[in-house]
């Protein structure tokens, strides 16, 4: 048994490329007293993976260059000396781009999964995609009836579910925006967004202008860069930003320049504000049960775009900034 790690190889300079990862065979690690050896199954591919990848200060560190590349995963228990984790149990955690890893009871534990559950769906809707839009949209973005909601990355893993989490709040519009006709067509017909605007292809400005007439109470942006200037400039009186992520330039090279339109906030008595899902880890809970009853009754639908192995994940991240997905970007192992 060899335990295959992708590790950072070098600091990526734009997108992701051969030169940017090294896939390494080493030996599977040994569980200790309290621990547990899980053979992951499932990577969570996140546009913050790329963020990690960089030399600079965040809310977790770097990756170190020759360290397994940090993400989430789902993996099952093969052998045990810990009442934790039995052998045989599905578990969700931080797993790492590798095929083996260690869990503890301390640092390190993972949740287990509940009996019946797909593992995909911990990854996406009931995981920290999904609570990154339940709380994005409700706790940050208090939506609320009546308002207009535009919501960029729509056809994405957090874009779609906050789209459909605005309208169960009773949002009288929601707006997506998405990068191709397929994705339009999808969040519109399938989720039931009330339109939808390409980026690649329509005047953004322009649609949102006629889409919203009124202005955008609550913006929730995936993706910063020109569509949050645009959105700045069409903001409600009291309306609300809320910022997700900025995927849009993940991969720049140099800083890009501000948004020009930040003095509307002023005018229009606005407020944007940033948040990390980590900050409501103690609520998942009573999330993940609000979520479960909305699956059960359809009013929420997900998507998973899944790819084969682990020496294809630095391809699987890069769809993230291709657009190549809809929905929840997952490698299976």
């Amino acid at each position: 048994m060899t335990n295959r790690r992708m590790v950072l190889a070098r600091r990526p300079s734009g997108m992701v490329d051969e030169t940017t990862t090294r896939l390494e065979d080493g030996p599977v690690p040994e569980a200790g007293p309290g621990e547990a050896l899980i053979a992951v199954r499932f990577l969570s591919i996140d546009p913050t993976i790329r963020t990690w990848m960089d030399d600079a200060p965040g809310y977790l560190p770097p990756i170190e260059l020759g360290d397994t590349v940090r993400g989430g995963g789902v993996g099952e228990v093969v052998r045990s000396n810990s009442d934790r984790y039995a052998v045989g149990d599905l578990v969700v955690g931080m797993t790492g781009w590798q095929d083996y890893v260690i869990a503890d009871e301390g640092s390190a534990a993972m949740q287990v999964i509940p009996p019946g559950i797909d593992p995909p769906l911990v990854l996406s809707v009931l995981g920290v995609t999904g609570m990154t839009a339940y709380f994005g949209m409700i706790d940050v973005g208090r939506v609320t009836e009546g308002d207009t909601v535009v919501v960029s990355g729509a056809a994405g893993a957090t874009g779609c579910v906050a789209g459909q989490i605005a309208r169960i709040r009773g949002a009288d519009k929601v707006v997506g925006i998405a990068g191709t006709p397929q994705k339009c067509a999808w969040i519109v017909d399938e989720l039931g967004f009330d339109a939808a605007v390409n980026y690649r292809s329509d005047d953004v400005a322009k649609s949102l202008r006629a889409l919203c007439p009124g202005g955008i109470d609550l913006y929730y942006d995936n993706v910063g860069g020109e569509i949050l200037d645009i959105c700045l400039a069409q903001m409600a009186l009291r309306g609300r930003i809320v910022m997700c992520g900025a995927i849009s330039v993940y991969n720049e090279t140099t800083r890009p320049p501000g948004p020009r339109n930040i003095f509307n906030l002023i005018v229009k008595r606005a407020r944007m504000e940033g948040f990390l899902v980590l900050d409501y880890l103690d609520r998942f809970p009573e999330a993940q049960i609000e979520m479960v009853g909305w699956l059960a009754e359809g009013r929420v639908k997900h998507a998973e775009h899944i790819v084969d192995g682990l020496e294809h994940a630095p391809e699987a991240l890069n769809l993230l900034f291709t657009g190549g997905n809809t929905g929840k970007v997952i490698v299976k192992l």
